[in-house]
């Protein structure tokens, strides 16, 4: 294993002096706080609405607007069934004098984990991921880099670690910011406040599973899951660093495949082949809660083990092309 150090710490500091994982976090600082003057306007407002700080009439009227909007005939079947997971999940907590959104930086890094899952943190993870090998093609250092007296598979799986290390890292950067800035507006309270989970979807009516954890607990489940979908996001990137010699063609391609993921779940819910591609897969955190997933026959077990393929798929891939590429072509 000494051996491996060396090349790793070198792949971890070169990507620290190209500054690509700095901006990224740059990026998190800067917008976390706009989350979270966003999410306190927002409660402000309502309160100002309904004339009360009352947590229960507050709670009460979200789901009176919710069975409103059940009301409508153009509603697709999948999001009728999640606002009606929602509706029974919110009355579940009136019902157990349970205020589910308590203010405090616990609770708004629990909704900022289920928020970002899906598109924002994974996004950021591609600019990370895109560039561990192409930036080699574009700062013209690939040939020297395979010069070096070590085997290709060993370049290419210390730059890996040192991906995997920098993913890790940045989930780490992203719970700490968000419970640093946020607590400045919320307070650094409600890490105990009981969070139900276990509600089966899209009958979230099924008492005998639903059981209540701390929310520090749920938060920690909720940033694994962060992390193994940004763990995902990165590998698939990574196999595009090393098919794409330009970096920024590498982040586009891989840009619109995460937006086309999302739009497909919206658009094409009722098609059950798409369960199968990854990016409709990495909202892992509505399985928590018991929201309905997009596709029927979707689970937890069943998601993480399609963006386990994937990346399995696209790791091996990523070696086999690299291994056998020709760098003076």
């Amino acid at each position: 294993m000494a051996h491996w150090r060396p090349l790793i710490r070198n792949e971890v500091v070169k990507m620290l002096r190209k500054r690509r994982f700095l901006v990224v976090v740059l990026i998190l600082a800067v917008l976390i706080p706009i989350f979270t003057y966003a999410h306190y306007t927002s409660s402000k407002t309502a309160e100002q609405q309904l004339g009360t700080q009352d947590w229960h009439a507050l709670l009460q009227q979200q789901i009176i607007d919710e069975q409103n909007r059940l009301g409508s005939s153009r509603l697709p079947a999948t999001y009728r069934q999640s606002i009606q997971a929602e509706i029974q999940q919110q009355q579940y907590y009136l019902n157990h004098n349970v205020n589910p959104a308590a203010p405090g930086a616990a609770t708004f890094m629990r909704e900022f984990a289920s928020e970002t899952i899906a598109l924002f943190l994974p996004m950021l993870i591609i600019v990370i991921g895109v560039d561990m090998v192409s930036s080699e093609w574009a700062d013209g250092t690939i040939k020297l880099l395979l010069t070096r007296p070590v085997r290709r598979w060993q370049v290419l799986a210390s730059k890996y670690i040192a991906l995997v290390l920098l993913i890790s890292l940045f989930v780490m950067i992203a719970g700490v910011l968000s419970c640093a800035i946020s607590g400045i507006a919320f307070g650094y309270g409600s890490w105990t406040l009981p969070i139900f989970v276990g509600f089966s979807a899209p009958d979230a009516t099924v008492q005998t599973v639903i059981h209540s954890v701390p929310q520090w607990q749920y938060i920690i489940m909720s940033f694994g899951l962060a992390w193994y979908v940004c763990l995902a996001m990165g590998t698939i990137s990574f196999l595009v660093s090393v098919l794409m010699r330009s970096g920024a063609a590498g982040m586009g391609i891989m840009m619109a495949a995460l937006i086309a993921g999302n739009l497909l779940v919206q658009l094409a819910s009722s098609w059950p082949t798409i369960k199968y591609v990854a990016f409709v897969n990495l909202q892992l955190t509505d399985y928590l809660t018991g929201t309905a997933p997009p596709v029927a026959g979707m689970t937890l077990p069943f998601s993480l083990g399609v963006l386990a393929a994937w990346a399995a798929a696209s790791l091996a891939a990523a070696f086999w092309v690299f291994t056998r590429r020709d760098v003076l072509a």
